[in-house]
């Protein structure tokens, strides 16, 4: 079983919403992305999808973009992102998934055979150019929802099983400072965390690089050439 990892797709959402104005290479960008994931994945790899799915408003102008990934190969696994407005009630979204393959993380947890995934959208971390005091609150409250996935991940996790963390927002600010994240992750015995939100420039955030003995994986699909990065 091979792991993948994608992010930022920016579906439509019944919208009218092109997103080639970010730049030419983003025209077409979910069949570039689509064939790649059709010549690369097989019916028992997983697929990490690390957030911003979606331009959706509500769960119904949502699903034809979900069902664009319906006929994928492979165990498809999401997070929120800043951006997935649609994603309220995780009952009624697992309900509309449209078929079996899909699964939706909210303060918990998956397991596939030697494989743990868990994840949450994050925030803005301390010292990032964006972070103001009026973050602190939601920094903390994600902060605590990976602690609920985490008790999740210490019942469902057995001996020699990788975990895999996905965080929509970068984990740590541009120097790589400690905070609540990566010391969860840490603490958690996190192998390799995966993360998205940037766009077009990483700017001082490398597309892999390790921190306290776990691996950071950045996975915006126009970073990634709209191409999947295999994880393990």
């Amino acid at each position: 079983m091979k792991v993948f990892a994608v992010s930022d797709l920016h579906l439509p959402g019944n919208q009218d919403k092109p997103m080639d104005i970010f730049g030419g290479n983003w025209s077409g960008h979910l069949e570039k992305i689509k064939a790649d994931w059709r010549e690369r994945v097989g019916e028992e790899d997983v697929v990490l999808i690390a957030g911003d799915i979606s331009w959706a408003m509500t769960l119904e102008n949502a699903l034809p973009d979900l069902r664009a990934l319906a006929g994928l190969p492979g165990k498809k696994v999401f997070i929120r992102g800043n951006h997935d407005f649609w994603w309220s009630g995780i009952t009624a979204l697992r309900r509309s998934a449209p078929d079996g393959s899909f699964y939706f993380l909210q303060n918990d947890c998956v397991r596939f055979d030697g494989l743990v995934v868990c994840g949450s959208r994050g925030w803005a971390c301390p010292g990032s150019a964006d972070f103001t005091e009026a973050d602190r609150k939601l920094y903390e409250r994600e902060a605590e929802r990976f602690r609920l996935a985490f008790a999740c991940v210490q019942k469902q996790r057995r001996e020699g099983d990788k975990l895999v963390c996905m965080i929509h927002y970068p984990p740590f600010n541009a120097q790589k400072e400690s905070n609540l994240f990566t010391e969860l992750f840490e603490k958690n015995g996190a192998d390799k965390v995966v993360y998205g939100h940037l766009h077009r420039t990483a700017g001082a955030y490398p597309m892999r690089t390790v921190r306290g003995g776990v691996e950071y994986i950045l996975t915006s699909c126009d970073l990634l050439s709209f191409r999947l990065a295999e994880i393990c």
